[in-house]
């Protein structure tokens, strides 16, 4: 454990850094897969339920979670799929 008042203070920093990443982290994830189950599933709220995973996928990159680039291919990803679905009607 630290000895030093700052050592202390940056370690309470980072771990309160590290909860929060790994909750935007989970949530990103979650959303992810809910999306390409309503692609999976052809459902019409496919459209709607990636426009709610962009904003928390840029979210997360604004927050500093993830980085820009992993963020847009994400999304860019996730484009992709939803647009087979109107590809295919």
């Amino acid at each position: 454990m630290a000895n030093h008042k700052s050592a202390l203070k940056r370690a309470k920093q980072n771990n309160i850094k590290r909860i929060r990443n790994t909750a935007v982290k989970t949530r990103v994830k979650k959303i992810i897969k809910k999306v390409h189950l309503a692609v999976e599933e052809n459902s019409d709220d496919a459209s709607s339920m990636f426009d709610k995973a962009k904003s928390i996928i840029d979210k997360a990159a604004n927050k500093g979670v993830i980085h820009k680039n992993n963020a847009a291919r994400k999304i860019s990803r996730l484009s992709h799929s939803v647009n087979t679905i109107s590809a295919k009607s």
